[in-house]
Parts: C-alpha cells; structure tokens; sequence
C-alpha cells in the first residue's frame, strides 16, 4: 500500500529481518531525561500533589498519578517535558494539543477563542495521525473534537469538574467509623 515506507520491515545482509523505530520513539536517555525534568518540577502549594514520587526513573514510568495530576502534566509540564526528547516535528502537535486543553480549561472563555480552537483542533488531530499509528486514534480520541461545543452550550470547564466532589468524597470516607459499610453510608452522607 505504500503507507509509511520508513517503517516497514527491512532485512539486513545477514538475512534477519528488523523493525525500525518510529519517529516517536524515544531513547533510554531520552525516557529518563523527560522523568527527570518531571520529576523536578516545583508547583507552587495546592496547585498540583506531588508529581515527583510518581515518578520511578529506574523502571522509567510514571505510576500513581490522580486525575487532576494528569490533566496538570498534559496542560502545563507535558510541552516542557518533550522538547529535548522528540524532534520537532513529533512535539509540535502534542505541544498545540496541551494548548488546546489548557485553553480550554481556562477560567474565562472568549467566542474569538473558541472558534479559533474549532477550526485549529482538526488540523492538530490530523498531524497527530500522521505520527502516531493508527491503534492509537480510538473513538475517545475522536472526542476532542466536541469539547468546544460542549464549552459553547456548558460555559467554562471549571464550573462542570469533578475535582471538588472527589475531594469531599474523599473527606467523608475517612469520617465514617463503620469501615464495613462505608459505601452505604457515604450514600446516605451525599
């Protein structure tokens, strides 16, 4: 079919057969550069927890985050992150989608905006497929596409997030004195 040469089996003069790296691909040293600058970013207090014990540069992978901390390491840490560890062509898509969520995000949201981020938001999705394959672009990928909308007819994101409700859920589990039927008594709490 001739989709994506570069990617494609080769055989090397020994006769074994390879699959080469993709351009998203990185390196051990990249891996631990990206955890690193992570690991070592401060936030002032209550913005974010603590990213940085989620992070396990040994095994290389992050473990344990909260919802809130991965919408924080998509938006704002994520676009710093990446820059030394993909080349450029790989980061500016992931770059304009963490702007597109974080403008999204915003306190305030501006009609000028939000037509910007309609039209802008297909393009970036598109570069993305040419990057990534495409087991990758599932239908919750898809959609990105409607948050704009849903933020026309809802208003801002931060008036609609679930954050302060898992936050008093969490305060209420550690009131009740019944461990065996915590739940039922959280139903009747909230």
């Amino acid at each position: 079919m001739g989709l994506r040469p570069e990617l494609h089996p080769f055989t090397n003069e020994k006769g074994k057969t390879y699959l080469p790296a993709a351009c998203f691909t990185m390196s051990n040293v990249d891996k631990y550069n990206f955890l690193k600058v992570i690991k070592d970013v401060k936030v002032p207090d209550g913005y974010a927890s603590n990213v940085s014990r989620c992070v396990k540069l040994k095994e290389r992978n992050i473990v344990g985050l909260k919802s809130h901390d991965s919408h924080i390491l998509m938006q704002q840490i994520m676009s710093i992150a990446l820059r030394g560890s993909l080349p450029k062509h790989v980061v500016k898509p992931l770059i304009e989608l963490s702007a597109f969520f974080r403008d999204i995000c915003s306190k305030t949201l501006r009609i000028e905006d939000l037509d910007r981020l309609e039209s802008q938001i297909p393009v970036t999705l598109c570069k993305l497929e040419q990057i990534f394959s495409p087991g990758f672009f599932t239908s919750m990928v898809h959609v990105v596409i409607h948050l704009v909308r849903e933020c026309r007819l809802g208003g801002p994101v931060h008036y609609r997030w679930m954050y302060p409700i898992e936050r008093a859920l969490g305060r209420y589990k550690f009131t009740v004195r019944n461990k065996a039927h915590r739940k039922v008594l959280l139903r009747k709490v909230t």
